[in-house]
């Protein structure tokens, strides 16, 4: 996709106010697309929105939106068609981590890790599509993990949803692909962000940055359509040694 793309692109960016979502959502802005930003929390979506506004003015939308629920994710669609048109992009990077052994997971903490990294994933894809084939094709890019490919203790939820959207994510590429929507997913591994409920630790270089995962996202939307890496990973590349 060349400048001229971006600057005609339309990009739903879901989990959006803060860490790898940010970054994107901000990235793509500055290559000159539209943006709708969107998260859980009205008061962070109102905040980010406004000041992402400020910087380019009449290429944000801010919309709260919970993921796992089927109305919000309709309603989201529903503002970015109305207010631009139309959607070309689909950043799902919405999600949550939990680290536990299964017996100690709550019934609770269980559906809301796979419930907002799958099945969130599969609402905004379903209500991306049909829009999506209204203009002529799209990319739907899955933000996964190297959780989904490498488990490990206290994983159980966190790597059975990413594992999960990986499944999800190659079967939709192949249902999708003459449509002329393409379906990526990334695998970042250890990224210093809010995620998890920690902060970012600078005394921790060693690990990717929020702008890593987004240049390959940037990068992905720049391929020629003839082209489809469907899976990137991307990890550190000097971890600290065992």
């Amino acid at each position: 996709m060349n400048a001229s793309g971006f600057k005609e692109m339309a990009a739903v960016v879901t989990g959006s106010t803060k860490g790898i979502g940010l970054a994107i959502a901000e990235a793509l802005l500055v290559e000159g697309a539209r943006v709708v930003v969107s998260a859980r929390s009205e008061k962070e979506v109102a905040s980010v929105g406004k000041r992402l506004e400020r910087a380019h003015p009449g290429r944000v939308l801010a919309r709260p939106c919970d993921v796992r629920s089927e109305s919000d994710v309709d309603a989201l669609f529903r503002a970015a068609e109305e207010t631009f048109g139309g959607v070309d992009v689909l950043v799902n990077n919405a999600g949550v981590g939990l680290h536990k052994n299964l017996e100690e997971i709550s019934l609770e903490e269980w559906n809301a890790v796979l419930e907002t990294n799958v099945t969130g994933v599969f609402l905004c894809s379903r209500a991306a599509i049909p829009r999506m084939r209204r203009r002529g094709g799209g990319y739907i890019i899955n933000i996964s993990s190297l959780a989904g490919k490498n488990a490990f203790p206290g994983g159980t939820a966190y790597n059975a949803s990413k594992f999960a959207l990986n499944g999800l994510s190659e079967a939709l590429m192949q249902e999708v692909r003459y449509d002329g929507i393409r379906v990526s997913y990334v695998m970042p591994g250890s990224v210093d962000t809010h995620f998890g409920g920690g902060a970012p630790n600078p005394a921790k270089e060693w690990k990717l940055t929020a702008g890593d995962v987004a240049r390959v996202v940037v990068d992905l939307l720049r391929h020629d359509p003839r082209s489809l890496p469907s899976r990137v990973e991307i990890r550190p590349s000097r971890p600290p040694k065992k």
